[in-house]
């Protein structure tokens, strides 16, 4: 496996990441028993920082991991991490594990110091062409656990979802259960019925992205019709705009889902607008964070 020259941080060390090794007992590596996040640099300047340190402290509270660092801590190792690049944009994945223990046991040890790891991938924005020709998904019935509002590590179910995308030539996997809309398998997903967006409801059944929080407040800062409640298999079958929100997809418009055309098959009038005050929100946090350096 060739692993780029990256400068990645792992326990208080920063190193090239090809050199930075994990023990096998880390909880991690045997339970997937730790959470994780990503987040989207754009200039060297993270993208809604606090709101990611703000998820990160509440998965870790609801796994029960001791935060390891305090929040102006974090902010120092992400900022190390993003210096130390040798690109402008970027995508800085960060896992926080239970950490080694032995023997191996199902139950949660009381003495076990957390493994961090933090390295920064070249960030990989959506094309102009996929902005405008739109994407392809498919669907399918929801199989994960009732936790998926924690950013946990234990992403099998999630893993083999989006394959079923991959297998089509699609970008995501829509999923549903028991009739309802709940998110994608690495995204959220909002409808647009008659001129009003629609989001489903946060719940401990999906994670409530990042991106999926800026959507609904730029729909009300720019007065756009929305609303948040439950969205039926069908509504989203018929919908007139289907929307994937990510930190890296940003927001992309669905034209198709499983081979049928999404209303027109074309990117609507209210994902061009949504996705302009999009970038123009971006422009805007940075211009700032720029004046204020």
């Amino acid at each position: 496996m060739q692993i780029p020259e990256l400068t990645a941080y792992l326990n208080g060390r920063f190193a090239p990441l090809e050199q930075l090794q994990v023990p096998v007992l880390d909880r991690g590596f045997l339970f997937g028993d730790g959470v994780y996040e990503v987040i989207p640099v754009y200039s060297r300047l993270p993208f809604r920082l606090d709101e990611h340190l703000t998820r990160l402290e509440n998965s870790l509270a609801a796994v029960q991991i001791d935060n390891p660092h305090s929040r102006e801590t974090w902010r120092t190792l992400i900022l190390e991490i993003i210096r130390l690049q040798g690109f402008a944009d970027q995508s800085v994945y960060l896992q926080v594990t239970r950490g080694p223990a032995y023997p191996r046991n199902h139950v949660i040890p009381t003495k076990v110091e957390p493994t961090v790891l933090i390295y920064a991938d070249p960030l990989t924005q959506p094309s102009p062409d996929l902005v405008e020709q739109g994407v392809a998904v498919v669907s399918a019935a929801d199989i994960r656990w009732l936790r998926c509002n924690i950013k946990a590590t234990t992403l099998l179910a999630n893993v083999l979802l989006r394959q079923l995308a991959v297998a089509e030539g699609a970008a995501e996997t829509v999923l549903f259960r028991d009739g309802l809309l709940i998110e994608g398998s690495s995204s959220n997903i909002f409808v647009v019925i008659q001129g009003e967006i629609l989001a489903p409801p946060p719940s401990h059944l999906m994670l409530t992205g990042i991106t999926y929080d800026l959507i609904l407040e730029l729909a009300r800062q720019h007065g756009m019709a929305h609303r948040v409640c439950e969205i039926t298999e069908q509504q989203v079958r018929d919908a007139d705009e289907v929307w994937l929100t990510s930190s890296s997809k940003e927001v992309l418009a669905v034209v198709s889902m499983d081979g049928r055309p999404v209303g027109n098959g074309q990117p609507g009038p209210l994902f061009r607008a949504m996705y302009r005050h999009y970038q123009q929100f971006k422009r805007d946090v940075m211009r700032h964070k720029e004046q204020q350096a």
